[in-house]
């Protein structure tokens, strides 16, 4: 049976690199897309950014496919005025997605148009995994005319299982190597309770369930700092929602450009069996370049790579699409963002006459 994914091309420049990526999938295998509306998209067509139809077929698909979503046409300061991010932060609760994966590995083609030194970037393959479904976005909220109040709240079981996923995603990085697993955990427990508790489990889930990997705790403002002083000493990096949310998007600068990003984010099997991701690029709506046809689509295509691998396990796959487009880039593709000319045709075109090559 043919894989079933749904597509949400979303806002901006989505419906732009969505089709490309769904050309590039049907290049190394049969699919069955099934294309819904979300986001500000779906604000306009129905009054929320997620209906419960969208839901319920991201709920059933084998996995999901987002290209981008909001932009200023839907922003607002109006507390119940709906917002496309409100259908990411559902789509998450709704799948129970609660790890995000943000790989930053700088190609060397590109190592000169990254806007830190070729020697500090050289050599740099690091893992971002985010917690995804708590703290303070997901928190209580109040706001009065004195002033407003966004909760920032972790249990133990959520930081237990975030914990989980960056050690063995460090330990199939270590297979590679040969080394131990690293992890860096990033809090800020010198300020904050949360941050506080966050130390203790990770810590305790270290000792108990992977005793020989390498642990170390860094302040999320150092952590910061070291992430463009020298990014190749981190390799697996595991943090709360919002610290997550910042250092993905700056390392994301260290590729060169926010538009070589790709993610993915996972949960646990429910009670039938199921565990459909998401798969996005980080560089969201662009909507400034939207309609111009050149918007990068190389991380989208990357995120089509990360869905083959993580969402239903065709290696192979992945492979030949992320090798693909490292050949595209070592041959001269540069799209606007990189300091080139190559349109979203023409990228998406010398890609795809590399597929089978």
């Amino acid at each position: 049976m043919e894989p079933r994914i749904v597509t949400l091309p979303g806002d901006g420049i989505g419906p732009e690199i969505m089709p490309p990526a769904l050309e590039l999938l049907g290049a190394v295998g049969d699919f069955e897309f099934e294309e819904h509306e979300f986001g500000g998209a779906s604000i306009d067509a129905h009054g929320t950014a997620l209906t419960e139809p969208t839901l319920d077929a991201c709920r059933r698909a084998d996995a999901v496919l987002l290209a981008a979503v909001g932009g200023p046409r839907w922003d607002s300061t109006d507390p119940e005025a709906p917002r496309p991010e409100q259908g990411l932060l559902g789509l998450r609760q709704g799948l129970g997605l609660f790890a995000n994966l943000r790989p930053v590995r700088p190609l060397p083609a590109l190592y000169d148009s990254s806007p830190l030194r070729r020697e500090r970037i050289e050599g740099t393959d690091l893992l971002v995994v985010r917690e995804l479904t708590g703290g303070i976005y997901f928190g209580n909220k109040r706001r009065d005319a004195d002033g407003a109040l966004d909760e920032c709240r972790y249990s133990v079981a959520e930081i237990e299982r975030i914990a989980r996923v960056a050690f063995g995603a460090a330990s199939t990085r270590a297979q590679s190597t040969g080394g131990p697993p690293r992890v860096a955990s990033v809090d800020k427990a010198n300020v904050l309770e949360t941050s506080r508790l966050w130390r203790e489990v990770v810590s305790r889930v270290h000792a108990e369930e992977w005793p020989d990997a390498e642990l170390e705790h860094v302040l999320v403002d150092n952590a910061a700092m070291q992430l463009v002083q020298a990014p190749s000493r981190f390799d697996v990096v595991v943090t709360e929602n919002m610290f997550g949310d910042i250092l993905s998007d700056e390392a994301a600068m260290i590729t060169g450009s926010i538009g070589m990003l790709p993610s993915a984010s996972l949960g646990s099997p429910g009670a039938d069996g199921r565990s459909p991701g998401l798969f996005e690029p980080v560089h969201g709506s662009a909507p400034d370049i939207a309609g111009r046809g050149i918007a990068n689509p190389l991380a989208m295509f990357l995120s089509a790579a990360l869905m083959l691998r993580h969402g239903l396990g065709w290696e192979n796959e992945a492979a030949r699409i992320e090798s693909a487009v490292d050949r595209a880039l070592e041959s001269g593709l540069r799209t606007y963002d990189l300091g080139g000319s190559a349109t979203t045709a023409a990228a998406s075109q010398a890609v795809l006459s590399l597929i089978n090559k």
